[in-house]
């Protein structure tokens, strides 16, 4: 038995309306209308076209509903700047991936959430608290993405189709989620990493489309989390040079930009010294990348989780499979992660007892 509701969910993964799956499948609008509210199943061939036009197995129309994830509930960068095909998809990525979260935390122990909750903080305050919270001090941080995810933090990375998103996140019950675009440079997706976690600290109880000032706060939560006062104010003069601030950049692992606000921000460079800062930045070519910059950040909890899955004989095809989704849409959720395929030839290890606990450091 088909489920309607899958049908939706794969036709808005693709970004896809119902007259345009209708014309690729040679069916009526009316028709795809039907199979999506569970007025008329669709046929065999029918469900054989599905799984083909729409790139999922056809396992994949016959599980249960997936868990529904308001798009309101969804904090987007730049909502205003996507279509309503490309939210929904980018929505729909989501609701796969927390399918896969359930499948990880059925087979494995993950690090429990730990984030604070905070009601109409002061950004800089938010930060400040969730930075006492996990005892980082003043210090930089060496992985954005290892440091959310060793605090309970489910980070995946979105499909290359999804470039115009910048990133995304959201609660799941008491799950919290983000999304990071890897087509950015590491810097911009370190600060989007700690911008969507402004979002979850800051915003978890808002259930309406985040505005503008929403994103704003997200935004100063970012700066003040990755560039704290006190660090900034040790470690750069008052009104620093260009050369200075391409140096500082790398102490923070931002991007020169980011920096450069940030300085303004808090004071040390006055409003002529940041805009000439930021021409002289541009002229450089750092509004477009980072010359010389730092190395991409990836999912440590995934490497570990395939690793373990690899001693015992299981490759990410497996794990495809039992999710009922294509490898491609697995892998579009891991940072672009190669995973070695199994030898036929290798036994596979006993699996111990229980469900193997995962630590992130």
């Amino acid at each position: 038995m088909v489920t309607p509701e899958r049908i939706t969910l794969a036709r808005k993964r693709r970004s896809l309306t119902v007259a345009e799956l209708a014309r690729r499948l040679d069916v009526s609008a009316q028709s795809v209308t039907n199979y999506e509210r569970g007025r008329q199943q669709p046929s065999t061939g029918t469900l054989r076209r599905l799984a083909l036009v729409l790139g999922f197995p056809e396992a994949f129309f016959m599980a249960p509903p997936g868990e529904e994830v308001p798009e309101t509930a969804v904090a987007f960068r730049a909502r205003s700047k996507l279509s309503l095909g490309k939210r929904a998809s980018a929505v729909s990525a989501g609701v796969l991936a927390v399918e896969f979260n359930t499948w990880l935390e059925e087979t494995f122990r993950l690090p429990e959430p730990d984030l604070p909750t905070l009601d109409h903080p002061d950004p800089e305050t938010a930060a400040e608290m969730t930075r006492a919270r996990w005892g980082l001090g003043n210090e930089p941080i060496p992985n954005v993405i290892h440091l959310l995810e060793a605090h309970g933090v489910r980070v995946f990375s979105l499909a290359t189709e999804h470039s115009e998103v910048d990133a995304f996140s959201f609660w799941q019950a008491s799950t919290p989620f983000v999304f990071l675009n890897t087509g950015k440079t590491p810097e911009r997706s370190r600060f989007d990493a700690a911008h969507e976690l402004g979002h979850l600290v800051m915003h978890a109880g808002a259930r309406e489309s985040r505005g503008p000032e929403a994103e704003q706060q997200a935004n100063a939560f970012a700066g003040a989390f990755l560039m704290p006062e006190s660090s900034v104010r040790a470690r750069m003069p008052q009104a620093p040079l260009i050369d200075q601030i391409l140096e500082g950049k790398q102490i923070w692992r931002v991007s020169a930009l980011a920096l450069t606000y940030r300085l303004h921000e808090l004071d040390m460079l006055s409003d002529w010294q940041y805009r000439s800062a930021c021409v002289e930045l541009s002229r450089l070519g750092y509004r477009k990348g980072e010359p010389e910059g730092i190395p991409g950040e990836t999912s440590q909890l995934l490497t570990k989780v395939f690793a373990a899955l690899r001693e015992n004989g299981k490759s990410v095809h497996d794990v495809a499979a039992e999710l009922r989704l294509g490898s491609h849409d697995l892998s579009g959720m891991m940072f672009g992660l190669v995973v070695a395929a199994v030898s036929t030839r290798h036994q596979p290890q006993p699996s111990p007892p229980g469900r193997p606990r995962l630590t992130v450091v």
